[in-house]
């Protein structure tokens, strides 16, 4: 018996891998064209193009920060797997349907219900915590972040080619088909050994946050995903525009900034799994120290660099932190949660990440406007510190290097 739940785990982690993979490169190759694709729905002034791209942009991250709390309600009622098969089929009958607009209203409203069925990767993310055996969670959670890691670096290469092959409304509709394999995958192959929580049970246990050991751990955790995102997301707008200031506007700009855009999602995936296998052994707190560290240590530099070639370096070095901070952050919510409210303190965690990306985006932009772009990366270097002292001074947890309890 022993044997066949080991398989089913590993199983659970190849199929999910594989899912998230696909619906990371779903997501992301439809991203760099959002703002090329609004501008064919219709005549607009510069600033009407960067108004409704913005809210095209936006949109669906506001509506995940809404609603992913009760998704993971009702995940923790009906299981995980229901949440999967919900998310991959909503979100490939909506994005398929994007390949079919005519107005940027339609697109607005159909990126609205993206954010409705959004919940993919953090739910195959609670799954994965909750079937695979609390001593491989860390090197399992770790394994699968870089799926939707090699997705996201996947996807803008694919999404260039068939927009240039085919068009930008065919993107949409080939990412609907690809989200309708995972949904097939998912329910085929994934097996979870799911106890419900009935509501009646959920009343009367009250507020999820009293029946966690340590509630103080948990938001700090939340808070510090919203933040690491924040960073990551206020880079993103203008990384391609300070490639450019960089190169003194000569030669490959556009291969050059996807080059290097790219580079944080190729160290992540390579330190990703090594950083949960040794946080497995030696203490998860030690990884999400080494993480902040080295993370303010990256980012400095980047705002004064004058070479291109090493800002590159820097972004590389920038994934290692990334592969160790969310995979960090993902494994102590699961060591310091019970198993049963997996899945309320992973849609707690994304509708955090959520607002960190719509933050990020917005903070990027405000304090580029005012201090240039160097500036962001100045910005998110002193955010990314006071994240790490507040953490370290309201969790004397983190201060502890050993093996947090399972």
């Amino acid at each position: 018996m022993g044997t066949q739940k080991n398989d089913q785990w590993r199983r659970n982690l190849a199929v999910l891998w594989l899912g998230t993979f696909i619906a990371g490169m779903g997501f992301s190759e439809i991203m760099p064209f959002l703002s090329l694709y609004v501008d064919g729905l219709g005549t607009f002034t510069q600033g009407q193009l960067t108004m409704y791209s913005g809210v095209t942009y936006a949109v669906t991250f506001f509506v995940i920060a809404l609603v992913s709390p009760l998704w993971g309600k009702l995940a923790d009622q009906k299981g995980r797997k229901v949440m999967l098969l919900r998310s991959s089929l909503g979100m490939a009958v909506v994005i398929g349907l994007m390949g079919f607009v005519t107005t940027v209203w339609q697109l607005i409203g159909l990126r609205f219900l993206q954010g409705f069925f959004a919940g993919y990767i953090p739910n195959a993310s609670a799954l994965i915590a909750s079937e695979t055996p609390r001593e491989k969670s860390g090197n399992a959670l770790g394994i699968l972040t870089t799926g939707y890691v090699s997705g996201n670096l996947i996807g803008p290469v694919l999404g260039g080619i068939l927009a240039q092959v085919f068009s930008i409304r065919w993107t949409f509709i080939l990412t609907g088909i690809f989200l309708t394999i995972v949904f097939f995958l998912s329910a085929t192959l994934v097996h979870e050994h799911f106890t419900p929580v009935s509501r009646a049970q959920q009343a009367r246990q009250g507020s999820w946050l009293k029946q966690v050991q340590n509630p103080k751990l948990i938001l700090v955790l939340l808070v510090s995903t919203m933040i690491i995102q924040m960073g990551n997301n206020s880079i993103t707008p203008i990384i391609s525009l300070y490639v450019k200031q960089l190169m003194h506007n000569v030669g490959p700009i556009t291969l050059v900034a996807g080059i290097v855009a790219a580079l944080p999602g190729l160290s992540t995936l390579l330190a990703a799994p090594k950083l949960g296998e040794y946080g497995d052994r030696h203490g998860t707190s030690r990884v999400l120290v080494f993480g902040y560290v080295f993370a303010v240590l990256m980012y400095f530099p980047q705002g004064f660099v004058s070479s291109v070639w090493l800002l590159g370096i820097l972004r590389f070095m920038i994934g290692v932190s990334d592969g160790a901070l969310f995979p960090a952050v993902q494994t102590l919510l699961t060591k310091n949660s019970p198993q049963s409210l997996t899945g309320t303190v992973f849609s707690w965690n994304q509708s955090f990440q959520a607002l960190g990306s719509m933050f990020g985006s917005l903070f990027g932009g405000v304090v580029a406007n005012m201090f240039n772009y160097n500036g962001v990366f100045i910005f998110t270097a002193i955010t990314l510190l006071v994240n790490f002292g507040l953490l370290w001074w309201l969790v004397p947890e983190i201060r502890q290097f050993r093996q947090q309890h399972a």
